[in-house]
């Protein structure tokens, strides 16, 4: 039987989880974009070895889609853009966790709420990388094409230029907006379009 338990993060604990933010942003700043990836990607790696509640599960989803748009050769972000994600993904490259992974369930519990806050930072990014790879999914069925295989293809070229200046324009019209149709958790569940991404289909 399922349990519902909601809970508003105040701004003394939005802060706290800022000041980590930030501090590993300091820490890990020198870091390369390859050495910021991989940290990101073990700690998918070790969370996929084991079950994690349904809420973590969704928030690292949204980490996989992170770390594959800066990855995925088809979206091929600008590098102002790039850094814009490597910029909120360098958290997961400080090894000082407010709660160590090994505690069972709790442990991923602060990266959840770092990965949420991330989210909130790249909404715009997130859902205009979601339609790409709808569309990439979408064409290359059509075209008898297996989506892992298509990369800088001529007939997404259009389509990711399209999407990369719609973001940039409900970026700059809408600096740090919410939740909604254009986050990161408008959609229900997991994605189901290609990406070049880690996690294990549940």
């Amino acid at each position: 039987m399922p349990l519902s338990i909601s809970f508003e993060l105040s701004d003394r604990d939005l802060e706290h989880f800022t000041q980590a933010l930030n501090a590993a942003r300091a820490t890990a700043g020198h870091k390369s974009a390859d050495e910021i990836i991989a940290a990101a990607s073990t700690l998918l790696l070790e969370a996929d070895k084991i079950e994690v509640p349904d809420f973590i599960a969704q928030r690292l989803d949204r980490l996989d889609a992170l770390i594959a748009m800066v990855r995925d050769d088809g979206w091929h972000l600008p590098e102002e853009d790039k850094q814009r994600v490597l910029s909120a993904l360098v958290y997961f490259a400080d090894p000082k966790d407010v709660i160590p992974d090994h505690v069972p369930v709790l442990g991923y519990f602060d990266d959840a709420i770092a990965i949420e806050m991330c989210v909130k930072e790249l909404t715009h990014e997130i859902a205009a990388y979601d339609e790409f790879c709808d569309f990439r999914q979408g064409e290359a069925e059509r075209r008898g094409l297996d989506p892992a295989k298509v990369g800088r293809a001529d007939w997404l070229e259009a389509r990711r230029d399209e999407l990369v200046d719609r973001m940039h324009r409900r970026r700059n019209r809408d600096l740090g907006g919410g939740y909604g149709d254009s986050s990161g958790y408008a959609r229900k569940g997991y994605t189901s379009s290609y990406r070049p991404g880690m996690l294990r289909v549940r």
